[in-house]
Parts: structure tokens; C-alpha cells; sequence
């Protein structure tokens, strides 16, 4: 099991240049990728998706790409001719009108938008991923590392979250079967008090202690928290992303202590009820975190 956290920082050189690829991943319901780097290798996001989505299925992952070329791979200079011999030009003129030899400089060449540009040295994105590629695998090898980890405590935490569940699922199969007998005590007490004195085979009696018996029984909603569980660790200790479905589970288990509690009528069994809740809540918080 993972979570959907981690850091992974790769780099790798060859001939073409050196790469620098950090990666950085938080909870999100779904995948969300998001890639920085210069425009020049945009063209690359297909193949950076591909191989983030086929490691990672849920979270934000930013992608920070860094791409240096070798220090002998000098980018080109381009002089555009038309637009120096219109500034010329343009000298000329104010030349003229001014009635005195006005000579263009040097800075006046260079604050001329478009005289003077650099081009790139000329390195393909083909050329490139030759070192993206391993440099992403590296930061992605340590991010899913990380995730393994931190998926590895959260399971710890949840197994014994899961097994306070437990324990007060089985207190409370062995609290609802005698309720039904103390509703009878109970009824009877208050009839007596009322002096109204009948018979325990009466069928009124019989009949109340009936619908409340089978009102109150929560062997159904039992035996279907029995069942979450062992799934609940399934899912855990599965191969495949489990978030979604233990997240699934925490909401059948919340509803089946719920019934629980509405149905029982017993001071005691709702208290293990609360105590449900509230662990249950610090696992769907954890569950958050799982991919």
C-alpha cells in the first residue's frame, strides 16, 4: 500500500547535455500531472505523462524539469541586416532635419528590438530525453520509495485502528443478543410499579417483548462489520491502489455502527458506538492519504 506523498530528485548526463528532474507528489482524488520546463522540450510531456501514469495512479504530481546544454554548445548569434540598415536609415533622416551629422552607437544597435537575437544551440528533444529519461526514472524511483514507506506506517496505524473496531464489534455481539431479556425485566418492573399485574404468558407481553426483540436485533449489521473488516485488510494488503475502496468501506462501516446505534436502545452498547466512531474517523483520515 502507498500513499500519495513523496519527493524524488534525479539528474543525468550525456553527451547533450545534463537533466535535472525533481518530482514532488500530494493528495489529490484523482491523477493530476503538472510539468515545468522550458518550452523548448514541451513536446516530451507525452512521454513524461506516460511513464509518471503508468507508476503513480492517484495524487498531484509537479514534475520540475531542468535542462542544461554542454558548456561548448555556444547558441548562435543572428543580426537582422534590414533592420540595421533601417536604423541607419533613420539616422540619416534626423541627420538632415537636424541639419547636423548625428551617427548611431553601439547601445542604440543593441536596444533595437530584433537586431540582434540568440538562437538555441540547436539540441532536439529527441536529443535531450537521452538524459531526461534516466533522470526521471531516478527521481521517480525515490518518490515511489518514499510512497512505499509512508504507505507501509499508514497500514501499521490502520491495522490497529482496525483491531479497536473489532474488539468493540464483538462486545457489542455479545451486549444486543441479551437486551431483549432486560427490556422484559424492565417492562415487567414497570407494570408492577403501575400495580398492574399480569400474567408473563399474557399476549400482550409476549407480544411487546417480540417487536422490541426483533427491533433491537443487530446480528445482520454484525455479521456485515465482520465482513468490511476482513475486505478492509484485504484491500491492505493487495497489490493495487486501495484508496478509493477503503475509503468506500469507511463509509459501510460508519453506516452499519450508525443502524447500530439507532437500533440497540442501550446506554452502554452506544458508548461502544462513539468509541467506533471516533477510531473510525482517524482511519478515514489516514484512508485520505492512501493511493
Amino acid at each position: 500500500m502507498h500513499s500519495m506523498t513523496g519527493f524524488g530528485r534525479g539528474s543525468a548526463t550525456t553527451d547533450e547535455g545534463t537533466a535535472t528532474i525533481e518530482i514532488a507528489c500530494v493528495n489529490r482524488k484523482q491523477a493530476e500531472i503538472v510539468i515545468q520546463g522550458a518550452r523548448e522540450l514541451n513536446e516530451l510531456e507525452p512521454r513524461i505523462r506516460k511513464a509518471i501514469l503508468n507508476a503513480v495512479s492517484r495524487g498531484r504530481v509537479q514534475i520540475t524539469i531542468q535542462f542544461e546544454k554542454p558548456e561548448t554548445t555556444a547558441a548562435p548569434v543572428d543580426v537582422d541586416m534590414r533592420r540595421v540598415d533601417a536604423l541607419i536609415a533613420a539616422f540619416e533622416t534626423i541627420s538632415e532635419r537636424a541639419d547636423r551629422k548625428i551617427e548611431p552607437k553601439a547601445a542604440d544597435f543593441l536596444r533595437t528590438p530584433g537586431i540582434i537575437s540568440f538562437g538555441d544551440s540547436g539540441v532536439s528533444a529527441d536529443a535531450a530525453w537521452t538524459a531526461i529519461e534516466p533522470a526521471l526514472e531516478a527521481a521517480l524511483e525515490q518518490v515511489l520509495e518514499m510512497r512505499s514507506a509512508e504507505g507501509a506506517d499508514l497500514a501499521a496505524d490502520m491495522t490497529s485502528r482496525l483491531a479497536v473496531l473489532e474488539s468493540v464489534a464483538e462486545k457489542i455481539g455479545v451486549l444486543a443478543p441479551v437486551r431483549p431479556e432486560r427490556y422484559r425485566e424492565l417492562l415487567l418492573k414497570r407494570l408492577r410499579d403501575a400495580k398492574l399485574e399480569l400474567d408473563l404468558a399474557d399476549e400482550r407481553v409476549v407480544r411487546e417483548i417480540a417487536v422490541f426483540a426483533d427491533r433491537c436485533d443487530v446480528s445482520e449489521e454484525t455479521t456485515r462489520l465482520d465482513s468490511h473488516f476482513r475486505k478492509f485488510r484485504e484491500y491492505m494488503a493487495g497489490s493495487e491502489p486501495a484508496g478509493r475502496s477503503l475509503d468506500f468501506l469507511c463509509q459501510e462501516i460508519h453506516r452499519e455502527f450508525n443502524t447500530i446505534g439507532s437500533k440497540a436502545s442501550d446506554a452502554v452498547i452506544a458508548q461502544h458506538v462513539v468509541e467506533a466512531k471516533t477510531e473510525l474517523e482517524k482511519i478515514r483520515e489516514q484512508v485520505q492519504n492512501v493511493e
